[in-house]
């Protein structure tokens, strides 16, 4: 089981803890201002990098706050946790301390592991 450092609580088992996207999504001063395009990407384009990755998570069953976690999508290791509102850590420290660490990617997106198979 995944343990998890709670920068409120300590650590503490994943099953505590509720996924919430990528951390530091700015939204837009005045929503009615912006297109419909630039609203969809706000509400539903995400990097979705392999290597590290910045996401924010909520210690549902525990103190309920939110949180900024640093996460290794290859290894699922987390390098990092601190509170909402703090700057990020810096990553290339990180990477430097870590045990396995996958830097972000800059890679062109894989194609779908569940891509059709092209018919004769």
């Amino acid at each position: 089981m995944l343990l998890i450092s709670c920068p409120y609580c300590g650590a503490r088992p994943e099953l505590e803890f509720s996924h919430g996207g990528e951390a530091h999504i700015a939204r837009p001063a005045d929503p009615s201002a912006v297109s419909d395009e630039a609203w969809a990407g706000y509400l539903y384009h995400r990097s979705n990098p392999r290597g590290l990755h910045i996401e924010r998570w909520r210690h549902t069953h525990g103190c309920g706050r939110f949180f900024n976690c640093v996460r290794d999508t290859v290894s699922d290791e987390i390098l990092a946790t601190y509170r909402a509102g703090e700057a990020p850590p810096d990553l290339t420290t990180l990477v430097s301390s870590s045990s396995s660490p996958t830097p972000p990617s800059t890679a062109p997106e894989a194609q779908p592991a569940h891509s059709p198979k092209a018919t004769p």
